[in-house]
């Protein structure tokens, strides 16, 4: 025998009325909800399209500069674009944490205010030296352990000598691997073509 149950009455603070047979279910929505969704789907809409959004890289990039970087691995580390599109590859390689930590280590020797050197460093410590750390980069045992007896009063060089070991990681490791990868060729062909056509 088949059962119907059909519910008429329906507020805002009521579910969608539901009619049920044996094994079907339709959810019935009053038009103005259905409006409702219709305008908040516009306006997140509206919402996004104002943000703004960088141009693509090739925009920000010429192929003389995406070529330099072919001269040396502080070449790639020098250009902001070169950094941004090393670090893409990166993460390919699932070893973006590298170029993070390396970033880090930059910033922290600029900071100037003994508050901050210390918040940062043991921030840079969870995030890239604990051993808990998903992020852990690759450093040996006894860096690590010399960075662990300077955390209490750390100063703004406290990790150079991880992040001297991070770097030739990358210099030997990741950087020829990137300048034949597939992105990079590809990059340097788009480059190469829009050159051509102005």
């Amino acid at each position: 025998m088949v059962r119907a149950w059909i519910l008429l009455v329906h507020t805002d603070k009521m579910p969608p009325p539901l009619f049920t047979t044996n094994s079907m279910s339709i959810c019935f929505r009053s038009r103005t909800e259905r409006r409702r969704r219709r305008e908040g789907f516009r306006h997140k809409t509206s919402s996004v399209s104002q943000l703004e959004i960088p141009p693509p890289i090739e925009e920000r990039l010429t192929l003389e500069e995406a070529s330099s970087w072919k001269r040396s691995f502080d070449c790639v580390l020098a250009s902001p674009a070169g950094r941004s599109v090393f670090v893409e590859f990166l993460r390919t390689e699932h070893s973006d944490e590298n170029m993070a930590f390396w970033l880090a280590c930059e910033e922290l020797k600029r900071e100037q205010s003994q508050e901050q050197v210390c918040e940062k460093a043991k921030k840079i410590y969870l995030d890239y030296i604990s051993i808990l750390s998903p992020k852990e980069v690759s450093i040996d045992a006894t860096v690590r352990e010399s960075i662990n007896s300077s955390l209490e009063r750390p100063s703004a060089h406290i990790f150079n000598e991880a992040q001297a070991q991070v770097y030739a990681l990358m210099h030997r490791d990741s950087y020829p691997r990137f300048l034949s990868s597939p992105l990079y060729k590809s990059l340097e062909q788009r480059l190469s073509a829009l050159t051509c056509d102005t």
